[in-house]
């Protein structure tokens, strides 16, 4: 390769981003958490963000990675998203409806393959991610790259997704785990359930 080639590549690599990334974290950024919710999101659909009607972001969103957004990232109806939210697209991101994210949610595309004792870090691998309806992800979750999350499926706090979850299933740890088939599940929240014996709905200690 010619100096000039070389110099032209790295120019492209430096300069090769889409402007609307950094936009979009400067506009969600620049209004207080869980406030102006309606006005955020109008302002990241007006950036060219594909996002479904009804749905809410209340809080920060960061885009890294490199290529079009409005090609990468579509964000269903009726979904939640609580921010801050880190999304990586290195490949494609798609979030369906009704889809509830809570604090500090990472969606990461790209990855490293695992190369000899003398550098582990290997070349890079992008894979997109794949989030179905209904989904809930709890806050600081981290969904790794080439991940698909089936419909209905539930993520906990804190979980490392490196795997496919099923659908109706809930999964969680590092790495994330099955914890339980919410299939057969009865009706009712139960995590209310048992937070109510000691907070009541003034949030008063009882």
């Amino acid at each position: 390769m010619t100096r000039m080639a070389k110099v032209r590549r790295v120019v492209g690599e430096e300069l090769g981003f889409d402007p609307r990334r950094v936009a979009a974290g400067l506009v969600s950024s620049s209004l207080p958490q869980n406030h102006f919710s309606r006005l955020r999101t109008m302002l990241l659909r007006a950036l060219g963000l594909r996002i479904g009607a009804t749905s809410l972001f209340a809080g920060p969103v960061h885009l890294t990675g490199a290529g079009p957004v409005g090609d990468l990232l579509s964000v269903g109806r009726g979904c939640y998203v609580t921010g801050p939210l880190h999304i990586d697209l290195s490949a494609p991101v798609h979030i369906g409806d009704r889809v509830y994210m809570g604090y500090e949610i990472m969606l990461l595309t790209v990855d490293h393959a695992l190369g000899d004792s003398s550098q582990r870090c290997g070349p890079r691998v992008y894979r997109p991610i794949w989030i179905e309806d209904g989904v809930w992800i709890g806050s600081r979750a981290t969904i790794l790259p080439g991940v698909r999350l089936g419909r209905g499926s539930v993520v906990a706090a804190g979980a490392v997704v490196t795997r496919d979850v099923l659908p109706n299933t809930m999964v969680g740890g590092v790495p994330a785990r099955l914890v339980r088939d919410l299939a057969h599940r009865a009706t009712g929240d139960t995590r209310a359930e048992r937070l109510a014996p000691v907070w009541s709905t003034a949030g008063d200690r009882r």
